[in-house]
C-alpha cells in the first residue's frame, strides 16, 4: 500500500523533502500559503527528477502522486509523516504544529527541518508531543543522505524507531543526535568555519573565493569521504589518534583562530577520542585506511573531473599540459593510448568492467581520428566519425592500477567509413583485450552519414594504405 506523507512549507528544503518521498514511490500532499508554490515545487521536481534516478543502476520506484493542499488539515488528513519546513521563527513553528497535531493521525511521525531549535522548545504546548522531533536534512535534501534525528524525552523509542525506518527505506542516513542542543550536531560545526571565514574576509586576509578555493581543493575532498576524525587519526601515523593529539594537541591553545573556547585536552579526553576512534576505524590499519582514502580520492576527483569542475578542472588542465603528442604515421600499428587503470573502473569481481574495454577502444579511436585531422576544430564544424560497431575480445583480466597500451591499426579508410582494429597489452607485453571497431563519419547538423573534408579522407586513405603492408593484426 502506498504511504502518504505532507510537507508543511514548500521552500528549497521542504521542495527536496517532497522530491525525496515523491521519487521514492510515496504519495505527497503540500501544504504553502506561497501563490507561488505549485511553480517552485515543480522547478524543484525537475532538478530532482534528473538527478535522483542517476544515482542508482536500478529503476526508483514508481513516483507517487502529488496533491495541492488549500489547508494544513487537509494535507496531514491519512498521512504517514509529516515534514514541517517553514522559517525559523519558533511562534510560527508553534502555531503549524498545534494545527498539525490536532488533525493528524495519532501514528503519524512528525519531524521538523529546524536547524536550530530543540525538540523540547517545539513540542512546548502541544497536548500530543510525542510524535514530534526534529528531522534535520541537509541541501538538496533528493540528493544528500544526513538526517540529524533528534529526539526528546517526549518521545517513545518506538517513535525514534520506527522514524529511522521510514528515513532508511528513502535512502537516507538518520544520525541519531543523543542530547539535545541547539544547532544540533553539523550546523554547530559549520557555524565554526563560517564565522572563521567571515574574519578572514574581515581582517583583509582571504575573499570568499579563496576560503572556498582552499576547502574544495584540500581538506573538503578528504571530509567527503572518510570525515574529520578519521582523517586526523591517518595523520597519527601508525600511533593513531592518541599519537596525532599529542603531536597538535597543543596548537588548540595558540592563536591560530577567533575561535579561542577550546576544551583542556585532558587524559580523560584524550583516552576517550582514541577509544571512539579505534572502534570506528575497526580492524583496518594506517595502511588499510591510507589505501582507502586513496580509492575513494580518487574515484570523486574523476567524477569531478568528468564534470570539469573544482578540482576536477585542475585535472584536466594538467592532464592537457603532460597530454602525448599524436602518434607519428609510420610503417608501424599508431601507438593510441598509454595509461594507468584507475580502481573506479573495476567491479564486484575485483577487475576492469567491460564496458571500460570499449571505453578504452573508444579514446584509442578518438586519437587515430586526431591524427587524421578530425579533431576539437573538425568536429565544432559540424563532422565527426560515429561508432556503429564494435566487437571485443577478452583475452586477461585487467586489474586497477595496470599500466596498459594500445596499439591500433586502420584496416578500412575509405568513403564514409573508418574501420579500426585495436589491440591492448600489459606493458610486459601480454595481450589484454583486442576490438574491432566500424565508424561512419557523420554530419552533426543532420545526424546523418556524409563524405569527410577531402584533406581528412586523404590522410586516412594514406595510414590505411600504409597499415596494409602490415600482418593482418586479427591472425587471418
Amino acid at each position: 500500500m502506498t504511504q502518504t506523507a505532507a510537507i508543511i512549507g514548500g521552500g528549497v528544503i521542504g521542495g527536496g523533502w517532497l522530491a525525496r518521498f515523491l521519487l521514492n514511490g510515496w504519495n505527497v500532499n503540500l501544504y504553502d500559503p506561497d501563490t507561488q508554490a505549485e511553480r517552485k515545487i515543480a522547478a524543484v521536481l525537475e532538478n530532482a527528477r534528473h538527478a535522483l534516478p542517476m544515482l542508482y543502476d536500478v529503476t526508483l520506484p514508481k513516483e507517487g502522486k502529488l496533491k495541492i493542499c488549500s489547508t494544513i488539515q487537509e494535507a496531514v488528513t491519512d498521512t504517514s509523516w509529516i515534514q514541517e519546513s517553514v522559517p525559523e521563527r519558533l511562534d510560527l513553528k508553534h502555531k503549524v504544529f498545534s494545527e498539525i497535531v490536532a488533525t493528524a493521525p495519532k501514528d503519524a511521525i512528525i519531524g521538523s527541518s529546524t536547524s536550530g531549535f530543540k525538540p523540547s522548545e517545539l513540542q512546548q504546548g502541544l497536548s500530543s508531543p510525542a510524535s514530534v522531533l526534529v528531522a534535520h536534512p541537509f541541501n538538496p535534501v533528493y540528493l544528500l543522505p544526513l538526517v540529524e534525528l533528534v529526539p526528546s524525552s517526549a518521545n517513545p523509542v518506538l517513535v525514534l524507531d520506527r522514524a529511522k525506518q521510514i528515513l532508511t527505506s528513502l535512502g537516507m542516513f538518520p544520525l541519531h543526535v543523543r542530547k539535545e542542543i541547539d544547532a544540533h550536531i553539523a550546523d554547530r560545526f559549520l557555524e565554526a568555519v563560517w564565522r572563521e571565514g567571515l574574519w578572514l574576509i574581515k581582517d583583509g586576509i582571504a575573499t570568499t573565493q579563496e576560503i572556498d578555493d582552499a576547502i574544495r581543493y584540500g581538506f573538503g575532498l578528504r571530509w567527503a569521504q572518510m570525515g574529520l576524525f578519521e582523517t586526523y587519526r591517518i595523520a597519527g601515523g601508525e600511533e593513531g589518534m592518541a599519537h596525532f593529539i599529542e603531536q597538535f594537541g597543543p596548537c588548540l591553545q595558540w592563536p591560530w583562530t577567533k575561535l579561542m573556547d577550546v576544551p583542556e585536552l585532558t587524559d580523560e579526553l584524550i583516552v576517550q577520542i582514541a577509544d571512539q576512534s579505534n572502534v570506528q576505524s575497526g580492524d583496518k590499519s594506517i595502511r588499510d585506511l591510507e589505501r582507502l582514502r586513496d580509492n575513494n580520492l580518487i574515484a570523486l576527483l574523476r567524477a569531478l573531473k568528468g564534470q570539469d569542475t573544482a578540482a576536477g578542472a585542475l585535472i584536466n588542465a594538467h592532464e592537457a599540459n603532460i597530454k602525448p603528442a599524436l602518434p607519428e604515421i609510420i610503417e608501424e600499428p599508431l601507438m593510441t593510448i598509454k595509461r594507468v587503470i584507475p580502481i573506479d573502473w573495476t567491479d564486484y569481481n575485483g577487475h576492469m568492467n567491460e564496458s571500460r574495454y570499449g571505453q578504452v577502444f573508444s579514446d584509442a579511436a578518438d586519437i587515430v581520428m586526431q591524427t587524421v585531422g578530425a579533431n576539437a576544430d573538425y568536429i565544432r564544424s559540424g563532422l565527426s566519425y560515429f561508432t556503429v560497431d564494435i566487437q571485443i575480445k577478452f583475452l586477461a583480466e585487467t586489474h586497477a592500477g595496470s599500466s596498459i597500451h594500445v596499439k591500433s591499426f586502420v584496416l578500412q579508410g575509405e568513403g564514409k567509413k573508418m574501420r579500426l582494429f585495436h589491440q591492448m597489452f600489459l606493458d610486459n607485453g601480454t595481450l589484454m583485450a583486442s576490438g574491432e571497431q566500424m565508424l561512419i563519419h557523420v554530419s552533426l547538423e543532420t545526424r546523418r552519414a556524409c563524405e569527410p573534408r577531402a584533406d581528412v579522407l586523404e590522410k586516412l586513405e594514406m595510414v590505411a594504405a600504409i597499415h596494409a603492408k602490415l600482418p593482418d593484426p586479427r591472425g587471418v
